[in-house]
């Protein structure tokens, strides 16, 4: 049974994985700040992904990648990790790790769109009603107002829901160069490629705007090594490493969908280990945002 359907198991630990990391991210991000937190990640996961190299394919560097694969992939690396990452993890500090996923459901839409773009590839009736279902789960919730007796507020920060639409678009356009520029190459070592050239682009942000205290602070912390850890080895590592394993034994349709569910998996954790008030309403708008994002691979 498990051999037979290798590719769901591993899309479900994929999705499973992603939760973990993203959990642990948001505790590390509100003890040591998004600039350190995603640049210790990016270190840790790109040393994991050498050891793995070496022993999955005998070669700790992606060298046999071409100039054309470099040049592409490490641009998607800097839009994608440096920039669509950081926004991602700020929000996490912002509005927590389970609303800030559910924004990030927006990106298979958002792909896909910049694929029809910048591709040429085709969208269908069904793309179209999932992009608005998924796009309209996530504005039912984030547009949710909270009643007090003078006026009405958002009951999500404005500012960290921008953060997460700001990573989910980094990571959208990451995936898209991504694309282009792997073309047949080894995913794994494409993934170090982009990984090496964001921790580069990451380095030179935080040249820019004088951040390396907060990462030399995080180094002192025990406990923060250890949360951006569990989250760079579940999300970066073994998140991608079952991604791999799961459109490899199944389609890419399938396994997307389940990786997908992510914005509903985080809601039990974030209930029992944060203590979040999970209301109706956002339970509704994340099955309706991962409907939506079902519809797009049929």
């Amino acid at each position: 049974m498990i051999a037979s359907r290798l590719g769901e198991f591993a899309a479900l630990a994929t999705a499973l994985c992603w939760t973990f990391g993203a959990l642990a991210f948001e505790v590390a991000c509100k003890r040591a700040g998004a600039l350190a937190v995603n640049w210790i990640r990016l270190v840790m996961g790109f040393i994991l992904l050498v050891l793995f190299c070496l022993v999955y394919r005998g070669l700790a560097f992606p060298s046999d990648a071409s100039v054309q694969a470099w040049i592409w992939l490490s641009v998607s690396g800097v839009v994608g990790f440096a920039v669509g990452d950081w926004l991602l993890y700020k929000a996490f500090a912002e509005i927590g790790a389970r609303i800030s996923m559910l924004v990030m459901a927006s990106v298979p839409p958002i792909t896909a769109l910049i694929g029809w773009v910048l591709l040429g590839e085709t969208l269908g009736a069904l793309d179209l009603l999932g992009m608005t279902l998924t796009v309209g789960g996530i504005v039912f919730v984030v547009l949710e107002r909270k009643t007090g007796e003078v006026k009405k507020e958002f009951i999500h920060s404005v500012r960290g829901v921008l953060l997460a639409f700001g990573g989910a678009v980094g990571q959208s356009v990451g995936l898209v160069l991504s694309k282009y520029g792997m073309g047949a190459y080894n995913a794994f070592a494409a993934t170090q490629v982009r990984m090496f050239a964001g921790a580069i682009g990451f380095s030179v942000i935080l040249f820019l705007v004088r951040g390396w205290k907060p990462v030399w602070n995080a180094f002192w912390s025990r406990r923060v090594l250890f949360l951006i850890f569990i989250g760079a080895f579940f999300g970066a590592f073994l998140g991608v490493s079952f991604s791999l394993l799961a459109v490899q034994h199944t389609g890419t349709g399938v396994a997307s969908t389940i990786m997908a569910i992510v914005p509903v998996l985080i809601i039990p954790p974030a209930m029992i280990f944060f203590k979040e008030r999970v209301t109706f309403r956002e339970v509704l708008g994340a099955i309706v945002a991962v409907l939506g994002v079902v519809l797009l691979f049929y």
